[in-house]
């Protein structure tokens, strides 16, 4: 199924220390599943704002966001139920192995098959020698890849992430940045992150650059070899 997000004349801004600050006006942009997007710019222009307009998780000041499957209009609260969300906080149950994390909210829309496919995913990030681990058991990285596998194991229509490797190191960041865009771009997942790495952005099909309240398209360079079959 195609889903889109459709930004049309979005103007959004907040106020601080009772003086308006203007984020952005009249930005138009059309975000499709299967594809990927990497929002960069300087701190404090709004990236973390346009990615909780285009999830449908606030309203702008001006403007409208509207999505569509098939090409037919959908109610905001369809995007948020088709979404999933990765983030530097990996908000693992900590009381919970690998496994029940990713099971976890399957079973809660009573998936009699969450076991299963919680295991199938773990095995796709990398991690089937690490499933019955606690997060604490677990590096960084190795939590990244439980997180993602929980998300994609929803499968959702889109991902949005805001800056998800953020507190990796560098090698780590890279791998987990790597099978963010691969498994996104094998299961027809629509990703958008947020990342102050132009290095990590350069992976996205499309490159939004944020800055002065305009929004600039241009080409990322995913097309290049990716590290290996992920999923």
């Amino acid at each position: 199924m195609s889903s889109s997000i459709h930004l049309k004349q979005i103007g959004h801004h907040f106020t601080l220390a009772k003086q308006q600050v203007s984020l952005f006006e009249g930005l138009n942009i059309e975000l499709h599943s299967g594809q990927s997007y990497a929002i960069v710019g300087p701190s404090g222009v709004g990236k973390s704002s346009l990615l909780l307009l285009m999830a449908g998780l606030e309203c702008p000041v001006s403007g409208e966001v509207q999505f569509q499957k098939n090409g037919d209009p959908q109610p905001l609260k369809n995007l948020r139920q088709s979404s999933g969300f990765i983030f530097q906080q990996f908000h693992l149950l900590p009381e919970l192995d690998a496994l029940s994390n990713v099971a976890l909210p399957l079973k809660l829309k009573g998936d009699k098959c969450a076991l299963v496919t919680a295991e199938l995913w773990l095995d796709k990030v990398g991690l089937s020698d690490r499933m019955y681990h606690k997060p604490q058991q677990l590096s960084g990285g190795e939590q990244q890849r439980v997180a993602i596998a929980r998300t994609l194991a929803m499968q959702p229509q889109f991902i949005f992430a805001d800056e998800p490797t953020g507190n990796l190191d560098e090698k780590t960041a890279q791998y987990i940045a790597q099978l963010m865009f691969d498994c996104c771009q094998q299961s027809g997942v629509g990703l958008v992150l947020v990342t102050h790495s132009m290095e990590l952005a350069q992976h996205a099909d499309t490159l939004l650059q944020l800055g002065q309240g305009k929004l600039t398209v241009k080409p990322g360079n995913h097309a290049a070899a990716t590290v290996g079959a992920l999923c």
